[in-house]
């Protein structure tokens, strides 16, 4: 079996955030970048379904040279080869765009990904990728097997969980508890060095959308303590400054 993750390269949670040339780019010195987390349970799960059915991962990123450190990390944890795409994710329908290139070329079972990533949180890649391909794509899956040439899939949905057999290939998108989360080890450290790591050129593409600026999101108000007996003055806060009701 031949699966592709999708991997993202994001700003660590814990990074402090802010924007240059008149709130037009991101700023990126002294940020500390991860995989996203919704993509390395994508890959925790690859790992997995190698382990069991055989096979091969590749792990793709869309972005700069700056990503490889990123990628090496996807390496280690358990990919066998890597894909970097050598320009800036421009949007989502770019990196679909992208996605599909490669996978037509490379024939791949099962493309997984993260259900979003967690800078733009739009959600938006796996469906793209599977509209460009013509095949099927389900997110967000938090329970995947494959039995053959069908894939079992359950998902949360409103009101309940949703059960799928679908047949390969198709598009996940994935959060927990797909897989636990799995942690390099000095062995697949020192593999990850050796394996290969293919950069290619952009496939040619028309930008569907343009960024103007980023607006920060409005700071966080002091909090204010109720005593627990003055029921009187938590309401009159909640209903003439909070308005919630």
């Amino acid at each position: 079996m031949k699966i592709l993750v999708c991997i993202t390269h994001v700003p660590d949670t814990t990074s402090k955030i802010s924007f240059v040339d008149q709130d037009t780019v991101f700023d990126k010195t002294g940020v500390q970048f991860i995989i996203g987390p919704y993509d390395d349970y994508a890959l925790a799960r690859a790992v997995e379904l190698k382990e069991q059915l055989g096979g091969s991962i590749a792990a793709l990123n869309v972005g700069l040279a700056e990503t490889e450190p990123t990628i090496r990390k996807a390496l280690a944890i358990g990919a066998d080869e890597a894909i970097r795409i050598n320009a800036e994710p421009k949007d989502a329908f770019f990196v679909a765009h992208q996605i599909a290139q490669v996978v037509k070329r490379g024939d791949y079972d099962l493309i997984l990904m993260g259900r979003e990533s967690i800078d733009f949180n739009g959600g938006q890649v796996h469906g793209m990728v599977g509209e460009l391909l013509g095949i099927p794509s389900v997110s967000p899956v938090m329970h995947l097997d494959i039995e053959g040439n069908v894939a079992r899939l359950s998902r949360e949905i409103e009101g309940g969980k949703e059960l799928l057999e679908v047949a390969l290939p198709i598009v996940a998108g994935c959060q927990e508890p797909i897989a636990e989360w799995k942690i390099p080890n000095m062995r697949g450290i020192m593999s990850a060095r050796s394996k290969p790591l293919n950069v290619l050129d952009p496939f040619e593409d028309e930008q569907k959308t343009v960024i103007e600026n980023f607006v920060m999101p409005a700071a966080k108000s002091g909090v204010k303590m109720i005593d627990a007996d003055n029921v009187g003055e938590l309401v009159d806060l909640l209903k003439n400054e909070a308005k919630v009701f």
